[in-house]
């Protein structure tokens, strides 16, 4: 792991791409990432040893209770290499960054902001399961309930690489709980996955190109939010992309924030550039718009969730609102990689 980290030093330092503080924070997700990978074959480790372990005991003494350890270890250790081997699919450029995560209700008022803010539910529960963080960056809540848009950064390891399967237009059939009549309603929110990413050497963003916008911070507020216009929302003029920020404490920290975010956004939309002249070149055009859904959640008159990419679905429509989206995404990865496509 030294050799490698020397090495890429050396190449970034030769290429004059990074001063010291972009190489430090380069050098150190690179080693963040090598140290989780030798923890997670470190325990696939011990598992298989203490798997041995328990068939040497078996030798020896035919006992019931060896065999149940036995089964849930082994049961255990195939989990753990399929995650593993799920993660070898995770090579992407960005993979093991964080990802910045924003939902938009569709059309459909109070119904369509109810299921923004019950898939923001879902992704916290998934955060949580899969051992990552969530911060809320930035929300406008709905008129009368739910949340028209919120912008959330989950951090962890290959925490872009796993939830940017989650791209997309997500659509639900319900009966609406805001419908006196008890009418089955289908309302859409859109999600947008990138990575968050610091400055690149191939973006540069000028100050004259910014326009910068002080607010009041919406929410609950306390002894200092709310009271102050600390509240960030920047627009990059040449290209139209807007980021707020609104959570950190000061308008300084709002900012920096704000600013990951834009650069993010600029470096996503650089990629999706090359993807579609990639694309025209293979006479194959993606078309990126909102009536692309990805996934329907079906709540009546039947309860089904069905990814239209993979075509995989599971009737336990409850446990996937509870974070279990796993096995979606897992498809999506094992979908990708055997086609050969490439993921921004």
């Amino acid at each position: 792991m030294k050799n490698k980290l020397e090495e890429l030093k050396k190449q970034q330092l030769s290429d004059g791409f990074y001063s010291d503080a972009k190489l430090v924070s380069k050098v150190g997700r690179e080693m963040k990432t090598c140290e989780y990978k030798l923890d997670e074959i470190e325990k696939l480790s011990k598992q298989i040893e203490n798997a041995e372990t328990i068939l040497e005991l078996l030798e020896v003494d035919d006992d019931n209770g060896l065999f149940e350890e036995l089964s849930k270890t082994l049961s255990s250790l195939e989990t753990e290499i399929e995650s593993a081997k799920l993660e070898t699919l995770l090579s992407g450029k960005y993979d093991n960054f964080n990802a910045i995560m924003t939902l938009h209700a569709g059309a459909g008022g109070t119904e369509a902001q109810d299921w923004t803010e019950m898939l923001f539910r879902m992704y916290s529960m998934y955060a949580e399961k899969s051992g990552f963080k969530v911060k809320v960056l930035d929300i406008l809540d709905g008129d009368e309930a739910g949340i028209k848009s919120i912008t959330f950064l989950v951090s962890g390891e290959y925490a872009y690489g796993y939830l940017k399967a989650e791209k997309g237009v997500h659509r639900l059939v319900r009966i609406s709980p805001f419908d006196a009549n008890a009418r089955r309603h289908t309302s859409f929110a859109s999600v947008e996955v990138m990575p968050e990413i610091d400055e690149t050497p191939d973006i540069v963003i000028r100050p004259e190109d910014l326009k910068i916008d002080t607010y009041r911070s919406s929410g609950a507020g306390g002894q200092h939010v709310n009271k102050t216009e600390s509240a960030i929302r920047i627009t990059h003029i040449p290209t139209g992309i807007i980021v707020a920020c609104q959570t950190e404490r000061s308008q300084i920290q709002n900012r920096e924030t704000a600013m990951k975010m834009l650069y993010s956004k600029l470096v996503e939309k650089q990629e999706l550039e090359e993807m579609e002249k990639l694309s025209a070149i293979r006479g194959d055009i993606k078309k990126i718009e909102w009536g692309s859904q990805i996934r329907s959640y079906v709540f009546c008159p039947y309860t089904l969730v069905k990814d239209h990419r993979t075509n995989f679905e599971t009737s336990d429509v409850q446990g996937v609102m509870d974070g279990n989206i796993q096995e979606f995404i897992n498809e999506y990865l094992k979908r990708t990689s055997a086609k050969g496509e490439k993921n921004v």
